[in-house]
């Protein structure tokens, strides 16, 4: 025979626990508990239940439950004793133990599964992108835009501007009167002007050639196909005009 309560006690206290441990892990409220110990069975509800806890707080301890409860019986059970209640058992330290044990095996399994799809993911996908053919140009979606082609510019020939055939004469009396005589030609042409130029009058002719006899040529000025000449200075001057030029000649007399 032994002491039920004081030995419940002493592995409780043993162990380092107490009576709110001890009920969250058996799921018998912490008043049995202490009634287990103090030996006070009355307080609890019935001998069925008294086994029943009893068992499940020696298991929880680690001590044979079986054992507590066949003290039980031969020490407060009288006559046919009565079927033990269904009670859940707590599970034991070792049991439990266990069952932790067996939880981080768990998760430590799935931790290196899944690390190795994901390193197997990233190994196909590296592969894929080694496998894409190089050198695939742009898409071609994208149309390459044509180039404008410059047409080569062909160096204009020069034009040969012909020479005017006749000569366009303008005279023009710009700073004085000046006395003028054109003929066609040369001194013996024909006599196509002659007469004083006042200052601001003009005469044009065109001819093929022109004879010119002008007194005071200073104050005549003189355009031929657009372009200003001079005569030579004197009292007087005779020249022969055509398109290429002015040539002076000696004075009539």
């Amino acid at each position: 025979m032994f002491e039920i309560g004081n030995s419940l006690r002493e592995a409780r206290l043993r162990q380092g626990l107490d009576f709110p441990q001890a009920e969250q892990a058996t799921k018998v409220r912490a008043k049995y508990l202490r009634a287990l110990e103090d030996e006070h069975f009355e307080q609890l509800p019935a001998q069925p239940y008294v086994k029943g806890f009893l068992r499940t707080y020696a298991e929880y301890l680690g001590l044979d439950g079986q054992l507590y409860v066949d003290e039980y019986n031969s020490r407060y059970v009288t006559g046919e004793d009565e079927p033990p209640a269904h009670v859940r058992r707590a599970p034991s330290r070792d049991h439990r133990r266990f069952e932790s044990n067996m939880l981080v095996f768990a998760l430590a399994a799935i931790a290196v599964v899944t690390a190795l799809v994901v390193v197997a993911w990233r190994v196909g996908s590296t592969r894929e992108r080694d496998t894409v053919i190089p050198n695939l140009g742009q898409p071609a979606t994208q149309v390459e835009r044509a180039k404008p082609k410059v047409r080569a510019r062909t160096p204009k020939r020069p034009q040969h501007v012909a020479a005017p055939k006749t000569a366009k004469l303008v005279m023009t009396a710009v700073y004085g009167d000046t006395w003028v005589e054109v003929r066609r030609g040369s001194a013996s042409g024909e006599q196509l002007f002659e007469g004083t130029l006042e200052q601001g009058e003009t005469q044009a002719f065109e001819r093929r050639a022109l004879w010119l006899n002008v007194g005071r040529p200073q104050n005549l000025r003189l355009r031929l196909n657009g372009k200003l000449r001079r005569l030579p200075g004197g009292d007087s001057v005779a020249a022969t005009i055509t398109a290429r030029g002015i040539s002076p000649r000696p004075a009539a007399p």
